[in-house]
């Protein structure tokens, strides 16, 4: 046990080193938020707060995001933060109720430029070996033989029924998160780091789109996905859009509707400034390391 304090402590000391030597400034924002996430998959713990004054309803942070984003807003500059996250529901051996985070932006930078930087990073943490950078529709095609930007839901369904797995999905960007599981993510085990990039627009969530195709990546170690990065919308109209979108799909599964973050809102009437973002997982890097 103490071993492996020992390690998280000599990571940590060695990602602020990394930023400081880069001039990106650590940051704290507020864990305990008003607004739960509107995320469609993803669910916020709540809580009862000032019971003995007067009663409110709080939300334990899924992400730093928005909050990170409202200082970018008011030119903070290049941040990042290491906190501790809180997620409801979660399930499966990598998916934890609290897990630590690591979330960081850099400001004139497209996701290409952030995934080299993110590279940089986890090669001056001790993870070793060639990077490699499929986009996700060469890694269908390598890995499944699927084109999958001109495959539709119906094409797909016969496809995951070929393979024997479920076709029990409501929209196709599922059903292709799912078979990009089942089909191409066993095989990044022989990659020791992987950046998948260049998403289908139906799975942008809050990145940029560009015709089809969504600005975004998502990085695995030997197989295990740890981080997910986006060249980041900037104005407050696409994050309304997004919000709203993310409500008519709750609505659908019948889960609550979430009012998005007013403040957040009202600070991105001046649009952020060009960056790109990217959360990472620190004990799903930790494991990679071991």
């Amino acid at each position: 046990m103490r071993q492996a304090l020992i390690n998280k402590a000599k990571l940590l000391k060695k990602i602020r080193a990394f930023f400081e030597h880069q001039n990106v400034l650590e940051v704290q924002t507020p864990h305990l938020l008003n607004a739960p996430t509107t995320d469609v998959y993803i669910d916020s713990i709540g809580m009862s707060v000032n019971s003995e004054i007067q009663q409110q309803s709080k939300f334990l942070h899924t992400s730093p995001e928005l909050e990170m984003k409202k200082l970018l807003s008011q030119d903070s500059g290049d941040i990042f933060q290491i906190c501790q996250v809180f997620r409801d529901n979660e399930q499966g051996s990598q998916n934890f109720n609290e897990f630590t985070l690591l979330e960081y932006y850099r400001l004139n930078f497209d996701h290409h430029q952030l995934m080299s930087d993110v590279a940089e990073l986890v090669k001056v943490l001790g993870v070793c070996g060639e990077v490699t950078k499929l986009s996700y529709a060469q890694a269908f095609k390598q890995f499944a033989d699927i084109d999958i930007f001109n495959t539709d839901f119906d094409a797909l369904k016969l496809i995951a029924k070929a393979h024997d797995l479920s076709t029990d999905f409501e929209w196709i960007e599922d059903l292709q998160i799912f078979l990009f599981t089942a089909l191409c993510e066993p095989k990044l085990t022989q990659f020791p780091i992987c950046f998948i990039y260049d998403y289908p627009a139906g799975q942008s969530a809050l990145s940029k789109v560009e015709g089809r195709i969504a600005h975004r990546f998502e990085l695995y170690l030997s197989g295990v996905e740890v981080a997910n990065g986006y060249d980041e919308l900037q104005e407050a109209r696409a994050y309304r859009r997004v919000f709203d979108r993310e409500n008519n799909r709750r609505q659908q599964l019948n889960k609550t509707v979430i009012e998005p973050d007013a403040s957040f809102l009202t600070l991105l009437e001046k649009p952020l400034p060009q960056c790109s973002g990217v959360a990472i997982g620190i004990e799903r890097l930790i494991t990679s390391i071991d």
